[in-house]
């Protein structure tokens, strides 16, 4: 009965701290950044959160839990996020599970899926490769769908966005940028 009382108390504090991630999420969307979001949590206290800024600050390597964990170490003072978990939205990506792996983390908890770039275990499992120094926990689909969602939400609209362009620029006789016919991937 103690094992389920704190899987219980586990899953809930997860969900806690990815409402957290949502929020951070949801401030990218509202700065035009692909809505993804990260905190990081050391014995139960956030020590850093931040969101997507790669748009903003011109930074190819500004991932929200890339921004979070640099945040977190500053703030500990030291570059070794051992005891630390990291929170966020989207799958990580090679790069945010590469600084992970270098970082020492403990734990990892995402929300949705990467098919496209995913390397906790989609794409890749960088978390639990021998080869490498360091291997940390994963745990995946915690509110899966609502963090779905505000990525879906915000590339629903800004395809809307686009076709109005679109339609605006036929209509004044302008011609806009021609399509590609590419899609973006989630960290576009």
């Amino acid at each position: 009965m103690e094992e389920g009382a704190k899987e219980n108390r586990q899953m809930e504090a997860d969900e806690r701290f990815m409402c957290l991630a949502l929020e951070e999420a949801r401030r990218a969307a509202a700065e035009g950044e692909v809505p993804i979001g990260a905190v990081v949590v050391l014995d139960g206290a956030v020590i850093s959160s931040a969101h997507n800024r790669r748009e903003l600050d011109h930074d190819p390597s500004a991932h929200a839990e890339f921004r979070a964990m640099t945040e977190a170490a500053q703030k500990l003072g030291r570059w070794r996020l051992s005891g630390c978990t990291v929170y966020v939205t989207l799958e990580p990506c090679l790069m945010c599970a590469g600084l992970m792996v270098n970082a020492r983390i403990d734990r990892c908890v995402y929300g949705a899926p990467d098919p496209k770039g995913g390397a906790l275990g989609t794409l890749f499992d960088v978390s639990h490769d021998r080869r490498l120094n360091h291997e940390f926990a994963v745990t995946s689909g915690v509110l899966e769908d609502e963090c779905a969602s505000v990525l879906r939400e915000f590339f629903q609209a800004r395809r809307a966005a686009r076709k109005a362009e679109k339609r605006s620029s036929r209509q004044s006789g302008t011609s806009g940028s021609p399509d590609s016919g590419c899609q973006a991937s989630p960290r576009e």
